[in-house]
């Protein structure tokens, strides 16, 4: 097995629109995407990819133009996403269990241009959720609270005056020729941006990490390297395409293999059994709750997985058990851990194939080839094998910044070009990395990141609410869950009931504290700082006045 793609993926396309045109002449035939009935050959993505690309074109997006994708795991993402991307704009994948004052604040950061947004998706209207928080304001497009964004399409049939059909959008660009679609892609270079991925930090504003085109290429096909993708796999994509694991590990990596995407928009163990048998899936990349969630179904037998050979897990501590069950019950052949970050192109640290059950159960593998890893302590001095400390990656996949946070990069990557990833590792003495804590308080929802700081910032804008702090706590079913000590204002008669349905409409569902406890104050320490360590043993928060 080659420890290192070659020829480098970065140098071979050069950009990720030269990647989809390449992917497109070389596996023509093949089938790129199936979704229900439509079945869509790699020429065929890549002559929709162009039409969606003139159609940016058409619209007025020029390089380097911010344009982001609000909506689930479907055809139209995909060429939706990379149209934008051959247009020379960079991609803003946008959390579909975002709000849509969460959304709001994502495209006014980005000053996006163009959006691409579903229309109704699991009984909500993301148009309406988004037309509310951004209602207020002096722009002159569609909606007044966001003036840089000029163009609302709406992936559908159908769309409200002001926005645009999927339709109308794509018929816009039959004008543009395929010379200046052509030459746009052209025009990219590999240092430019490629996408901005919003990760939040410990201030509890999200931060857009900036990836590069040749960033992008180079990890993916390492990353495909190392997993064994190849050509003729059928890839059942269940991880959400706003995040590096789906768009990246997902599409780009099955671009590069000439593999089939087979998107999932929602997630159901109903509909992906069914999916694995009649598509005869091989690759399932996911969070070990879905990989334990298919070995415990009732009706597993009844479905033939006898194609799957090959998982790539992480995001959460990865039972031995389900490793050794993975290889023995259903057969599949490789089964790997990773770990990663969006500030680090989403990617880490690998396990290889070939490395016994306990390394894969245990730890994320080691440095991908062409980056190094190193845990430090409190001084920044190397910590001895074994010993925790804070992870730290450098190499070509660190980002080449926050956007237009000049002080957060800095605090982020260290002049010597260390990422401080803000985990707790241990590093072996063969290099495996193991994931201990997380030092910015981090917690891990069902596989999304959720961020303290964040979540106490969204339940502070409760008129009740005088004071609020976040920690995660165990759940049998989700691995973390959020929960929340309260300090109501004076005269208040809030409820925890109360709480967690206004949660339920201002943030994404994972990010909802399932539990709150309201107490008269917070433990703080000298300096005022709250001190969460006191909440996670149970006794730190003053008198209770009622668990709600």
């Amino acid at each position: 097995m080659r420890e290192d793609p070659d020829p480098r993926a970065d140098l071979e396309y050069g950009s990720i629109p030269r990647l989809v045109r390449t992917a497109a002449q070389r596996h023509g035939p093949r089938e790129a995407v199936v979704e229900g009935r439509t079945r869509l050959s790699y020429a065929e993505l890549g002559e929709r990819v162009e039409r969606a690309a003139a159609a940016c074109i058409a619209s007025g997006v020029a390089p380097g133009d911010r344009v982001a994708v609000w909506a689930p795991n479907t055809l139209d993402w995909i060429v939706s996403a990379l149209g934008a991307v051959t247009a020379g704009a960079v991609l803003v994948p946008v959390n579909t269990r975002f709000k849509g004052a969460e959304t709001a604040y994502v495209l006014r950061r980005t000053r996006a241009k163009l959006l691409f947004v579903t229309g109704t998706f699991l009984g909500t209207s993301y148009v309406a959720s988004l037309r509310r928080a951004a209602r207020d304001g002096t722009g002159g497009g569609p909606l007044p609270g966001l003036p840089h964004l000029e163009r609302v399409v709406v992936l559908a049939d159908d769309a409200p005056a002001d926005f645009t059909t999927w339709t109308d959008f794509l018929a816009a660009g039959a004008a543009v020729p395929a010379a200046t679609v052509a030459t746009r892609a052209d025009g990219i270079r590999p240092d430019a941006p490629s996408d901005i991925v919003f990760t939040s930090g410990t201030t509890g504003h999200p931060k857009g990490a900036v990836i590069t085109h040749a960033q992008t290429l180079r990890a993916y096909a390492v990353w495909s390297d190392l997993a064994g993708l190849r050509e003729g796999d059928r890839y059942l994509i269940v991880n959400p395409f706003f995040h590096t694991f789906g768009y990246k590990a997902g599409i780009i990596a099955c671009l590069l293999r000439g593999a089939t995407m087979v998107p999932q928009p929602v997630f159901s163990m109903e509909t992906a059994l069914a999916k694995i048998a009649a598509e005869q899936i091989s690759v399932l990349p996911g969070p070990p709750t879905l990989h334990q969630q298919i070995l415990d179904h009732p009706a597993r037998a009844l479905h033939d997985l006898s194609a799957l050979r090959l998982v790539v897990t992480g995001a959460a501590v990865v039972p031995l058990e389900l490793v050794e069950r993975l290889r023995s019950e259903l057969k599949i052949s490789t089964v790997l851990t990773a770990y990663g970050l969006s500030e680090s192109s989403g990617l880490v640290a690998m396990c290889r194939r070939g490395d016994p059950p306990d390394v894969i159960a245990a730890t994320s593998g080691r440095a991908i080839p062409g980056t190094e890893v190193r845990v430090v302590d409190g001084a920044g001095r190397p910590a001895a094998p074994g010993d925790p400390g804070e992870v730290l990656v450098r190499g070509y996949t660190v980002m080449s910044g926050y956007f237009e946070d000049p002080a957060g990069t800095a605090r982020a990557v260290t002049p010597e070009g260390w990422l401080r990833t803000g985990d707790v590792g241990i590093l072996d003495a063969d290099g495996n990395l193991r994931i201990t804590d997380r030092i910015k308080d981090m917690f891990i929802v069902g596989g999304f990141n959720a961020y303290p700081a964040e979540i106490e910032q969204l339940l502070g804008r409760h008129p009740d609410i005088a004071e609020i702090a976040v920690i995660g706590i165990p759940d049998p079913r989700l691995g973390e869950v959020g929960k929340a000590y309260a300090v109501r204002r004076p005269g208040s008669s809030l409820t925890a009931d109360d709480l967690i349905a206004w949660s339920r409409r201002e943030m994404a569902n994972y990010k909802v504290p399932r539990d709150v406890e309201f107490v008269t104050e917070l433990p703080r320490n000298a300096s005022g700082k709250v001190v969460k360590r006191r909440l996670r043993e149970g006794g730190g928060a003053a008198a209770v006045t009622g668990a709600g």
